[in-house]
């Protein structure tokens, strides 16, 4: 089964595989910032249009969003066209400096936090915003009430959630009054428990975003060894286990659009080549039994 190279969000056409920015921004990023614009421009040569970002990935406390302004400023460099890029970014997830992750969904501040991405992106609306993850102390209506109010306002063009189960993908698009585009979990060979959100994405028709698709930044290298069943199937095809991993992903729904993370340019090509790799259904089944 051939996977095709564009999907939606929304409204919106983007490339079937997208950028996640993580890697640039947080412990391990490069120490050369010319290398993570490199790999930018790497990625919309390729052709990814959706880059996926979050003012929590930085490193210190006076670091907020710099994997936004970073994104801002490989877009602002790049030679070509990039007015049919989408940059989706999430608020309600914060690093306080000290490497670990805090959590706040009150409308308040997800209000402040859109505003002060929206400057860092350098645009008058954000492309894709979403509600990086639900905060226990605050009701998850109130929450994505105010990604709600965000839309009305025209501050963002588009709305999602991530890190939601089913009953909050339903209350969201409740809320949203049917504008729900985008549910951006976790999903790896490594980490399927996502299955029931992807299949009710399928079915609502809502973009389905898996993140750290190839297992993570300490994992993504060693996911052939980790999962026989992508490293026979790799080997068969002559590609690597990550091409193999993400093709797989893509023949699941044609909702479904992954975003590796990556820091190096040949990373995200060969990431990019998963959008032409036919894999069989005897292929697709014995990934997922493996």
């Amino acid at each position: 089964m051939a996977t095709n190279t564009k999907r939606r969000i929304g409204d919106v056409e983007v490339g079937a595989i997208g950028l996640g920015g993580m890697p640039m921004s947080i412990e391990g990023r490069p120490e050369d910032e010319s290398r993570s614009i490199a790999t930018i421009h790497a990625a919309l040569d390729a052709g990814v249009t959706l880059i996926d970002t979050a003012d929590a990935y930085h490193l210190t406390a006076n670091d907020v969003g710099h994997n936004e302004s970073l994104i801002a400023k490989a877009l602002s460099s790049y030679g070509g066209d990039t007015s049919d890029v989408l940059v989706a970014t999430k608020g309600g997830h914060l690093r306080p400096g000290d490497g670990s992750w805090t959590l706040n969904g009150s409308p308040e501040y997800l209000k402040q936090a859109a505003e002060a991405s929206l400057k860092r992106l350098g645009v008058e609306a954000i492309g894709l915003y979403q509600f990086h993850r639900p905060d226990p102390k605050t009701p998850y209506a109130d929450s994505v009430g105010a990604i709600r109010d965000l839309l009305d306002a025209g501050k963002i063009r588009l709305a999602g959630i991530s890190n939601a189960n089913p009953e909050q993908i339903k209350q969201a698009g409740e809320i949203l009054g049917g504008r729900l585009v985008s549910v951006q979990n976790q999903f790896s060979p490594a980490f399927r428990s996502s299955e029931p959100e992807l299949e009710l994405c399928d079915e609502l028709g809502i973009a389905f975003l898996p993140w750290s698709p190839l297992g993570g930044i300490s994992k993504a290298s060693d996911l052939g060894e980790q999962h026989p069943a992508f490293h026979k199937i790799a080997g068969e095809l002559g590609v690597s286990p990550q091409q193999v991993t993400l093709a797989w992903m893509l023949a699941k729904s044609p909702h479904v659009i992954p975003i590796p993370g990556s820091s190096r340019p040949e990373t995200i090509r060969d990431s990019w080549a998963a959008v032409d790799l036919e894999l069989t259904a005897e292929q697709v089944a014995a990934l997922d039994a493996g």
